[in-house]
């Protein structure tokens, strides 16, 4: 058993990411399942991923063992990605679609792992939120904990507003202009992170817009009212649209047929908003969509398209 006392630099932060830092190397997996088994204690209480360490606390840690086929963070090979925004508090990055935003359940690094490479005079470089690994676009990094805390308390405060650009499958019909589903995570039988639609599970809110129709697929922007796991990929699939390329919730054998034109899946961070920690100033950013998306786009338009 260890205890750990959270100093200046940690307060502020989510249990779960202070222990995927504090227990490099042990599976994502493994970290949230000691916290729901309440082996990890904040002050001798159990505590959930969420909470808000403070400067002070002590945290209890049980004994664990790294995974032996794990990399460790520090062998990520340095790497910058494309920067939309940066200043002395956070950067925002348009992250390519294949890579992980961080190490764990298999994958040895990710984005933020590469990025603290590439900057090794960093002080700070935090993941204020998280997108798929197949998902592309706009990546918000904080550089100071305070940051981190501002904008990830406008995120739960739906202060925010993120704007996705998804293809699917068919017509997406013209009323259905939101989505209220509530979804339910779950773990496979192999630790795979999955999501199902259950009436009993957290509310989830999608508001949807055709921006453009093709024959046989619809270009839709989609408003995320709330950010639950998998959220737009589950909700278009639950009305019968799933997104194209999605391995996990999509129309498997169309992927495979598109898989030689088209090998990723379409879903991209395409708009962000948010008021900057420091100053209060409402930030507005863009992604354009990625040349792969937009050449996929255009062997669609070359078929038979059906502007709105």
């Amino acid at each position: 058993m260890r205890h750990v006392r959270v100093d200046e630099g940690s307060a502020g932060q989510r249990l779960d990411n202070f222990l995927l830092r504090e227990l490099r190397g042990v599976p994502k997996t493994h970290v949230y399942r000691i916290i729901r088994s309440g082996e990890v204690r904040i002050n001798k209480g159990r505590a959930d991923a969420a909470s808000r360490l403070a400067e002070g606390d002590e945290v209890r840690l049980p004994p664990v063992r790294l995974a032996e086929r794990e990399t460790p963070a520090e062998h990520a090979p340095p790497r910058e990605f494309p920067i939309v925004y940066e200043d002395d508090h956070l950067l925002v990055l348009d992250k390519p679609a294949g890579v992980a935003v961080h190490g764990g359940s298999g994958v040895a690094f990710g984005v933020i792992e590469q990025l603290r490479r590439a900057r090794p005079q960093a002080r700070l470089l935090e993941l204020v939120h998280r997108l798929d690994r197949d998902t592309s676009g706009l990546l918000m990094v904080a550089k100071r904990r305070s940051a981190l805390t501002a904008l990830q308390d406008q995120l739960r405060e739906r202060a925010t507003h993120k704007v996705y650009a998804a293809l699917v499958v068919g017509a997406w019909p013209e009323r259905l202009k939101v989505v209220d589903v509530a979804l339910r995570r779950y773990l496979t039988a192999t630790g795979e992170r999955r999501v199902a639609v259950d009436a009993e599970g957290q509310r989830a809110i999608s508001l949807v817009r055709v921006t453009q129709r093709y024959a046989g697929y619809s270009l839709l922007a989609v408003t995320l009212k709330t950010g639950r796991t998998h959220q737009i990929r589950v909700h278009t699939a639950s009305q019968g649209h799933p997104i194209v390329g999605d391995d996990k919730y999509g129309d498997f054998a169309l992927n495979k047929r598109l898989e030689s034109r088209f090998g990723r899946m379409f879903l991209h961070a395409e708009h962000l908003a948010f008021d900057h920690p420091a100053d209060g100033r409402r930030i507005t950013l863009h992604a354009p969509l990625p040349a792969e998306c937009q050449a996929f786009l255009t062997t669609l338009e070359a078929h038979a398209p059906t502007p709105l």
